[in-house]
């Protein structure tokens, strides 16, 4: 892993990336009354990226959160999506397009989809690809 730090095992480092509890409104679902109307998500986003000693105080050495959080918001606003699922994996996509991610942890949680519940969801894992 070029510009990855490393222990003294010789194993690389890594950061941790969040965003926290992104509300958005989304076209989701595949009920009646979710095919007309927004409701609100929760998106969560952990990931894990090459930790690099040679940050230079400059934004292009990081993984910028603001960049992914434009890109959720794209991804939301492509139009209607039938499952969390899905718009879980398209977020973990788009995440690791970014080489130094390694692992993206994504949550997506319907905010109104369960009466008497805070919220239903789903949480996915991916890992990068090696190489």
């Amino acid at each position: 892993m070029t510009g990855a730090t490393s222990t003294t095992d010789g194993k690389a480092t890594l950061r941790q990336v969040f965003i926290r509890d992104l509300e958005l409104l989304a076209h989701i679902g595949i009920h009646g009354h979710e095919m007309t109307k927004h409701q609100p998500v929760r998106i969560n986003v952990d990931l894990a990226v090459e930790d690099r000693k040679d940050l230079e105080d400059r934004l292009d050495r990081v993984v910028d959160y603001e960049s992914i959080t434009l890109r959720i918001r794209a991804i939301v606003a492509r139009g209607h999506i039938n499952l969390a699922e899905t718009l879980a994996e398209a977020i973990a996509e788009a995440c690791l397009e970014d080489v130094r991610v390694k692992c993206a942890r994504i949550r997506v949680e319907k905010l109104h989809a369960v009466p008497g519940a805070a919220s239903a969801g789903v949480e996915i894992e991916r890992h990068a690809k090696p190489g």
